[in-house]
């Protein structure tokens, strides 16, 4: 089917079904920002790949509503489609539902299925819809009968951690979400989003393409705890730990029966922003809900002293493949086509040769001058830029292994450059130094070091769309929860053992993008009459290209940064590298 026949479908349905508008979140049941093959819905109905968005659907109209990090490729991805762009004003805001206000009238009805959709979002439709006496249904799912082909939901196996790799057993995670339940009075708390269950559970698999993440669902009560999860997924061997620590397993599709039967009265803990709609609406007298962060959201974010060693170790195995591949870039180039789909072949294949790697942590950003200025560009056997010896190429990417995750991104020159292209690269730079080298009172969120990190830019009339970091997993999710740096007042501390991107950047609409990427632990600096202060240590190990910074947009403090920084770089990666990589490297760091 074409995207105008799946569309003209999916209107046949709702006409048959009295709806008059539809709505096709990005999401999956357990509200997942990557999802398995069976729930990219948005692609098999409109073509885009985005990672966020909503679709709404009439039968005049039929939108997407997405982000500035998408606005290029949407507009690309959508063309010949029936479906048109309609640009966020603000990141995740639910923007399509005043829209929905102001284009339908009362008696009109708007249908969406509860497994796509949060809680947080289904009542926000319901709060917004009702008062124009406009009717909701949230248990409609008109594409399962047109997708014909339909991935079915993915059986790779599962697998245990060890307590030595994680630092913590499942009995004293379980033990630290109960002490969280009892400040709350809950009885039961439900866990839908994956890696908050992959950390309790110590728990990893490939159910997602780039996270190591596993279907399941997870019930703790306080003397007990079942993990709703396909048993073929597990072997014997860790089925056994699993029931020896408390554990009960239970069949992944058995969830919403067991929550029926939830004794009348008792309290459910759940977070709204990270529990679907479907599996929400199952608990009797759902009201006496406790909608908050799930606890283990939290506690997963502050990564013990085990998880942060084993993350600096993990960074030198990255920094070795990555500085293999730019020696080896630098070389071939002009010597042979590379292309942007090449290039992150070729670092993929570096980095597999690392000990512990199991996968990309998501997929490679290779943007090859205009290319640079789409944040998220994934290259197509139609985009697949060919590199000439000019310009400037954006490398995003990164590492999930078994000792953590990764996530970086540097820009190098490929030969000539412009002054303006040395200015926005020598600023963004000066920005992430900013940012990285920023020490702050405990207790500051992600907008003020958003702020820190973007004053080297707004200084000059500079600004990016997209946020200044996100946090990151251990071996888990290269985008993690609760913290973020960027403009949104969200009321979450930065605290002690969390890792976060710090990630400024340019781009110029078909010419070039800049974004230069590091991973920092968040760690104690020291206390005064003025209170305790916090600052960053910087965890990314990888050279940044000097040859391309104009050092009279630098102040001296930004200059030493970047020396100790590359060397720093050399002292810890030249040990696992042999002669000719040393030498290299040397070059790349040297003092400027």
């Amino acid at each position: 089917m074409t995207y105008f026949e799946k569309l003209s479908a999916i209107r046949k349905q709702m006409s048959e079904q009295q709806i008059d508008a539809y709505i096709i979140p990005s999401s999956d049941p357990h509200i997942s920002e990557y999802l398995p093959d069976r729930f990219k819905c948005i692609a098999f109905v409109s073509g885009f790949t985005g990672s966020a968005g909503t679709l709404v659907i009439t039968q005049n109209f039929a939108g997407l509503w997405t982000d500035s990090r998408y606005f290029v490729q949407a507009n690309d991805q959508l063309k010949n489609t029936g479906f048109e762009l309609v640009k966020l004003k603000t990141q995740g805001a639910a923007e399509y539902i005043t829209w929905l206000t102001e284009h339908l009238e009362a008696g009109n009805t708007v249908a969406f299925d509860g497994k796509l959709a949060s809680v947080y979002v289904a009542k926000q439709l319901i709060d917004q819809l009702q008062p124009h006496k406009i009717l909701i249904n949230g248990t409609v799912d008109l594409l399962d009968r047109i997708w014909q082909d339909r991935p079915a939901l993915p059986k790779e196996k599962a697998y245990i951690l060890e307590n030595e790799l994680v630092g913590e057993s499942i009995p004293e995670k379980i033990s630290k979400v109960r002490e969280a339940m009892k400040k709350f009075n809950a009885g039961y708390h439900l866990v839908s989003s994956l890696d908050d269950i992959a950390w309790i559970f110590n728990l990893r698999g490939s159910d997602v393409k780039c996270n190591p993440v596993v279907l399941s669902f997870a019930l703790v009560e306080p003397a007990k705890t079942t993990l709703f999860i396909n048993g073929n997924k597990l072997v014997q061997g860790d089925k056994e730990m699993l029931e020896g620590q408390g554990v009960t397993i239970v069949e992944y599709d058995a969830l919403e029966e067991a929550l029926r039967q939830l004794p009348a009265g008792e309290t459910v803990l759940l977070d709204p922003k990270r529990t679907c709609y479907a599996v929400y609406t199952q608990i009797p007298q759902y009201e006496r809900v406790i909608e908050t962060l799930n606890p283990s959201t939290t506690l997963k974010a502050c990564k013990n002293d085990i998880e942060a060693e084993h993350t600096r170790q993990t960074m030198v195995k990255d920094g070795v493949a990555l500085t293999e591949f730019f020696k080896w870039l630098e070389e071939q180039l002009g010597k042979e086509d590379l292309t942007e789909i090449g290039i992150a072949e070729k670092l993929l294949a570096f980095r597999q040769k690392q000990h512990d790697f199991v996968n990309e942590s998501f997929d490679t950003i290779a943007g090859y001058m205009e290319h640079g200025a789409l944040p998220h560009y994934k290259a197509t056997e139609q985009s697949n830029a060919v590199l000439k010896e000019e310009g400037l190429l954006l490398l995003d990417s990164g590492g999930q292994y078994k000792t953590g995750t990764t996530d970086i991104t540097r820009v190098v020159s490929l030969g000539s450059t412009t002054d303006a292209e040395r200015m926005d690269y020598t600023l963004v730079l000066k920005a992430m130094i900013e940012g990285s080298t920023a020490i702050f009172p405990k207790g500051s969120k992600g907008y003020q070091i958003d702020a820190i990190t973007r004053k080297p830019l707004w200084d000059r009339l500079r600004n990016y769309g997209h946020g200044t970091g996100h946090g990151v997993g251990f071996f888990l999710n290269v985008h993690e929860g609760p913290h973020v740096f960027n403009t949104a007042n969200i009321d979450i501390a930065i605290e002690e053992g969390m890792i976060t991107s710090i990630e400024p950047g340019l781009y110029r609409e078909g010419r070039y993008g800049i974004r230069i990427e590091n991973l920092v632990l968040s760690v104690r600096d020291q206390e005064t009459e003025f209170g305790e202060f916090m600052a960053f240590e910087t965890l990314t190990l990888c050279y940044i290209d000097t040859s391309l910074v104009d050092k009279t947009l630098l102040d001296q403090k930004h200059i030493d940064w970047l020396n100790q920084y590359n060397n720093m770089v050399y002292e810890r990666l030249s040990p696992h590298l042999d002669a000719t990589h040393q030498q290299w490297l040397a070059h790349k760091t040297a003092i400027i």
